[in-house]
């Protein structure tokens, strides 16, 4: 009778080329998509434009290294400089050079950085991804309520959700609500666009005939009053704060993956750039 025993064969992954490629993304293309989302800059006089051209960053060789930073107690990392271009908008000047940006920490073959002589990793975090989130729940009268939340990968969150008389209503970024027409029609959209794109119309007719059918103007006012209580509110104000929350690339961005989800999810077919 054979009593030995084998020990199987268990071929580990390699738990930190997640980390490894996680990186050289971000200096073959985050750091490049970076760089372009603020530029250009523009001064205060709309004269002046400074372009940064991220796709021709460059690296130095670094100073010291993995283990010559240990010793000396100084950071494992690189200079960067960027191109840049400066334009005159008034006389057609333009004037190029290369601009130190600052130093980028390398990450080690080992998946860490060597930070002032100490060794580091960076934990992730697992935080909510972009796209469309959908809800139901039953309330304490026992009513069930719906609600969808709209988060960006940068930018204010949206939430739309049903309250028990069935009446639609929005949060911007968790702040008080307001009624979901409001938003819906400071962003211009008449009510025939609005019911034709839902399936279920009757929740927005009700609440139409509940709090109210505000033209653009009246609602822009109304959500400035919402957003900036004190303030005068103004249709320009509105308009700007509008523009501001959620069409300003800087402030606002869907991301590639929120874009994606949400596309998937409501069957649309929006290109990744918008």
């Amino acid at each position: 009778m054979n009593t030995t025993y084998s020990t199987p064969n268990y071929i580990l992954p390699d738990l930190i080329e997640i980390q490894r490629a996680s990186f050289r993304w971000f200096l073959e293309e985050g750091l490049i998509e970076e760089l372009n989302s603020f530029s250009p800059i523009t001064d205060y006089t709309g004269k002046m434009e400074l372009h940064f051209l991220g796709k021709d960053y460059k690296l130095k060789r670094p100073k010291y290294d993995v283990d010559e930073a240990k010793r000396r107690d100084s950071t494992y990392s690189v200079q960067m400089y960027v191109p840049t271009r400066l334009i005159n908008k008034e006389t057609g000047e333009i004037k190029e050079m290369e601009v130190f940006i600052g130093d980028l920490p390398l990450m080690t073959d080992r998946g860490t950085f060597i930070i002032n002589g100490a060794e580091r990793v960076i934990v992730n975090q697992i935080v909510r991804s972009p796209g469309v989130y959908y809800k139901s729940e039953i309330d304490k009268n026992g009513r069930r309520t719906y609600s969808a939340s709209l988060i960006p990968n940068r930018g204010a969150w949206l939430k739309f959700e049903t309250d028990r008389n069935g009446l639609v209503w929005v949060r911007i970024d968790k702040t008080r609500k307001l009624s979901a027409q409001v938003l819906l029609k400071a962003l211009g959209l008449t009510d025939a666009e609005i019911t034709d794109a839902l399936r279920h119309p009757e929740y927005y007719e009700k609440t139409l005939a509940k709090e109210g059918n505000p033209n653009e103007e009246e609602a822009l006012i109304e959500l400035y009053k919402k957003l900036r209580p004190g303030e005068p509110p103004t249709v320009a104000g509105g308009q700007q704060l509008l523009e501001s929350r959620f069409f300003d690339p800087k402030r606002y961005d869907l991301g590639k993956v929120g874009r994606y989800k949400i596309n998937k999810k409501l069957r649309l077919n929006v290109p990744d750039s918008v």
